[in-house]
């Protein structure tokens, strides 16, 4: 056998050995890690606890929102919202959430413009344009079959972000049939009285939603994309704590 034949099977051996160790190792070896979860609490460098006195009520009854022990409680009536006292552009928030009674249904909207918040002031209307962040419980589906003799298929209960009013979003699949609304891409909402997790990331007009750790849903484009950050109060009581926020460049 020549020298360059003694050398070619050599590395042909060499070669075929490593891709044996190489398979192996993917057939047998630890299965790769999961995809991390957005387990923020809100506690770094940079956030800050929302209270009372962060928000200012819109068109609510003096009754509708109370803060008691961390708690911050809405009894649902009427319609209405309340709001940050300052505007917001880019921001994260953490937020945690449950409802009371079965079939609950509330809120988060960002970047609320101020003339809707303006308008709701003055009477016109129940809700603001901007961005809602919904929070439904899971109940809420079949009542509605129920009452509407009609299927839920425009909207779910595990995180829907969609745009109210004028303001306008390029959803994230998938999208409820008539293309506005970003539906969760995996259902991990709790049931009543549960309390869940919600991370929201509000940043040059891109905003995403991680319910209970995970990234679900969410929409880009979003035009305006300032304004106020409210909490909706919609028919049943809900309540909410943990309100934390971050402003960003």
């Amino acid at each position: 056998m020549t020298m360059n034949a003694l050398l070619a099977r050599c590395f042909n051996r060499s070669v075929i050995g490593c891709l044996w160790v190489f398979l192996n190792a993917g057939a047998h070896g630890q299965p790769s890690s999961p995809l991390p979860k957005a387990g923020i609490d809100g506690t770094g460098p940079g956030w800050s606890v929302l209270g009372k006195e962060h928000f200012v009520n819109v068109n609510c009854d003096p009754d509708t929102w109370s803060w008691s022990n961390g708690i911050v409680h809405c009894t649902g009536k009427p319609t209405g919202v309340v709001r940050t006292t300052n505007l917001l552009t880019n921001f994260e928030l953490v937020a945690q959430w449950r409802h009371l009674q079965p079939g609950g249904n509330s809120g988060i909207f960002v970047w609320a413009t101020p003339e809707s918040i303006q308008a709701l002031e003055q009477g016109q209307g129940r809700l603001p344009t901007g961005i809602e962040v919904q929070i439904l419980d899971h109940a809420y589906a079949e009542q509605y079959e129920k009452q509407s003799k009609k299927k839920a298929d425009w909207f779910t209960t595990n995180g829907d972000v969609f745009p109210t009013g004028s303001t306008t979003m390029d959803p994230f699949p998938p999208t409820s049939p008539n293309g506005k609304r970003s539906f969760p891409r995996k259902n991990l909402s709790k049931g009543v009285g549960e309390w869940n997790h919600y991370y929201v990331r509000c940043v040059n007009g891109e905003i995403r939603l991680w319910v209970n750790g995970e990234e679900v849903s969410g929409g880009n484009h979003v035009r305006p994309a300032a304004g106020y950050l409210c909490l909706e109060s919609e028919g049943a009581p809900v309540e909410f704590r943990e309100l934390r926020i971050r402003e960003l460049p």
